[in-house]
């Protein structure tokens, strides 16, 4: 790779670390290693994270402090991660909010269920570090851009 070349990815990654800036990240999951493990994956991106251990503690976290993305476990105690993200996606006020279904599970009727949930990307387990920051970077930043031309609008009509 050319000077030039390294140079262009760097400034690319500085750009795209600051349009990512101050975005909050959910991380759902009843299995402790998994979620430190998700956690160490996304230290260096400039986020905020907070945790949650089964769906009805994810619910209350989002109704109290509403992220930008969740990354959230299908099989849970108390509520499935299915669970969740319908209850997110039939909400006016949370149908917005990205949700990656991270799963174990490897059917296709999973998966379907899964699509039929409201569910906006999945991630297998065990989770590889670059997918999981390749594709929260880019539904993140789709969500951003989103939240940004939705103020726009707004602004626009008062």
């Amino acid at each position: 790779m050319s000077e030039e070349n390294v140079s262009d990815l760097s400034a690319l990654n500085a750009v795209s670390s600051e349009d990512l800036q101050g975005a909050k990240i959910l991380l759902v999951d009843d299995n402790l290693q998994n979620l430190e493990l998700i956690q160490a994956y996304l230290e260096g991106m400039p986020v905020e994270i907070s945790t949650a251990v089964d769906g009805v503690e994810a619910i209350e976290s989002i109704e109290s402090n509403p992220p930008d993305l969740v990354l959230l476990d299908v099989m849970m105690p108390r509520m499935s991660g299915f669970e969740v993200c319908q209850k997110l996606k039939s909400n006016p006020d949370t149908r917005d909010i990205v949700v990656i279904m991270v799963t174990a599970l490897h059917e296709v009727a999973d998966y379907e269920r899964a699509v039929e949930s409201g569910t906006d990307d999945f991630l297998s387990k065990p989770v590889n570090k670059l997918e999981l920051l390749t594709r929260v970077r880019s539904l993140l930043r789709v969500a951003l851009l989103r939240r940004r031309l939705d103020e726009l609008g707004a602004s626009d009509g008062a």
